[in-house]
């Protein structure tokens, strides 16, 4: 099970690449090569996946049923805009403007690496996030890990 971490500031250059950063692309796992699939966020963000995770998450995606209207429309939402990218040798992925442009990712950005994805956030709605925090994030952490967890 993949367990990518970390919080990497970045920059796009002009053309939309960014540069992976060194600490990361050590955590990539093999399998995934020199690629990463990227999609639209649940938030403003994108979110990219080393291939070999993308080909799992492909493959629920597909499982779903084309016959239920709730299923359909979320395959069709979660892999608008899906990109394969292939990482260059000067450890570059080029971002598809159409993604860049719903993310609004320019300049300074942000990813944010956990489990078996990369989040890809404008710096300033990274910082719009955090400042969201909830004002009581030990109740939160309760009520979402002990559901999870089964604890009553």
């Amino acid at each position: 099970m993949l367990n990518l971490n970390g919080e990497f500031e970045c920059k796009l250059d002009a053309k939309g690449r960014l540069i992976i950063p060194a600490a990361l692309k050590k955590q990539l796992p093999k399998e995934a090569g020199d690629a990463f699939f990227i999609n639209r966020g649940f938030e403003k963000n994108c979110v990219m996946y080393p291939a070999n995770e993308w080909d799992n998450i492909a493959g629920e995606i597909n499982k779903l049923s084309d016959y239920i209207k709730k299923e359909r429309e979320f395959k069709r939402y979660f892999l608008r805009g899906a990109s394969k990218l292939d990482m260059d040798a000067a450890s570059r992925v080029l971002l598809p403007k159409p993604l860049q442009e719903y993310a609004n990712l320019k300049g300074d950005v942000v990813l944010l690496a956990y489990g078996n994805k990369i989040e890809i956030w404008s710096k300033a709605e990274y910082e719009n996030m955090l400042n969201a925090e909830p004002e009581d994030f030990s109740a939160l952490a309760e009520e979402v890990m002990s559901k999870r967890n089964n604890v009553q």
